[in-house]
């Protein structure tokens, strides 16, 4: 087994784009073109993950569009597991964008759209107009709190969109999509038909676009 820092552990070449990491470095005699493993290994699992995973933001679109037309097994269920893929999808998103110029409204997408999952998700399974027992708030802040929480995500996707639209990776129209479907995420409980339908539609032509474009058209690192 290689202990080169040229080699991985099985002996085989490191091939790396240089124009992905780190900075330059002075040519010696020896250089053959390869750069240190410690320098390199991370952003191709990153850019792997983030290609993939994109195609957790159709799944989200659909199982959330399922759920505003009363299917079973349920809204609550399927509004949870919808959550999770959209968690994923956010990272996914953050991660292909972190090495454009849009990084930082991505990343700031990123932790707008956590804090407000954060405050959403403890009053997702509550009933309308009730409280939980034990605490001081009452059923009116438990739903100013829920709304609050989809007024942080709807602002975490907009901000999200917004990096998308100004990314120059994909497709424009992808990011515009995107921010139209986050106006109905913060429009929470308060959203009424066909507002919740149309939104997951429209995140629904957002991903498909941003899965398919970032899996074909995007080079890997």
């Amino acid at each position: 087994m290689s202990i080169s820092q040229h080699h991985t552990a099985s002996g085989r070449p490191l091939r790396v784009a240089p124009a992905w990491v780190g900075g330059a470095r002075p040519a010696t005699d020896t250089d053959d073109g390869l750069l240190p493993v410690r320098e390199a290994v991370w952003i191709w699992s990153v850019r792997r993950y983030a290609r993939v995973a994109l195609w957790a933001l159709p799944i989200a679109a659909v199982l959330f569009g399922w759920s505003t037309l009363g299917a079973q097994p349920g809204p609550l269920a399927l509004r949870l597991v919808a959550g999770w893929f959209s968690l994923v999808a956010m990272i996914a998103l953050a991660g292909l964008l972190a090495g454009s110029r849009v990084r930082r409204p991505a990343l700031a997408g990123l932790l707008v759209g956590l804090a407000g999952v954060v405050l959403l998700l403890p009053t997702v399974a509550l009933p309308p107009d009730t409280a939980p027992a034990g605490s001081a708030l009452s059923a009116d802040s438990v739903h100013t709190v829920a709304f609050v929480g989809a007024l942080v995500t709807g602002a975490g996707w907009l901000l999200l969109g917004w990096a998308v639209f100004r990314s120059r990776l994909v497709n424009p129209a992808d990011g515009i999509l995107l921010m139209l479907a986050a106006v109905s995420v913060g429009a929470g409980t308060y959203a009424v038909q066909p507002l919740p339908t149309v939104g997951a539609l429209l995140m629904l032509a957002a991903g498909m676009g941003l899965a398919w474009t970032g899996n074909r058209l995007i080079p890997a690192a």
